[in-house]
């Protein structure tokens, strides 16, 4: 857990203090550099600094999927990690049952289809 938590913290150290799009140390998508088309992780390290700027309309241009998915990956953390499951198995069941992986899936094909065809 400690180390966990060190690594999320310099990460997060990391994203803050240096911009993604003025930075040589982020790596560019492999998937945008060989077809020209964004992947749907595209600009999320861009989102990522932009959200420690408090900077929510940015954020939003870069990946507005990643922006709208942090909810629920906080929902999955507070349920895998903080007793979560135990108190609401309800909603474990719900967001993170038999065919949540499938609707995930749906969800990020339909968003990266549509962030293509938009531009």
């Amino acid at each position: 857990g400690v180390v966990i938590a060190l690594l999320a913290m310099t990460a997060l150290y990391v994203f803050y203090t240096f911009d993604p799009s003025e930075r040589p140390l982020f790596p560019k998508c492999p998937f945008l550099l060989a077809t020209g088309h964004e992947c749907p992780g595209c600009g999320s390290q861009r989102t990522i600094h932009s959200l420690l700027h408090l900077d929510f309309k940015a954020a939003f241009q870069y990946n507005a999927m990643i922006v709208l998915a942090i909810p629920y990956i906080f929902l999955g953390v507070y349920l895998q990690y903080f007793g979560g499951s135990k108190r609401h198995p309800r909603v474990e069941k719900i967001f993170f049952g038999r065919w949540s992986a499938l609707v995930v899936l749906i969800l990020i094909l339909t968003f990266w289809g549509f962030r293509n065809w938009m531009r």
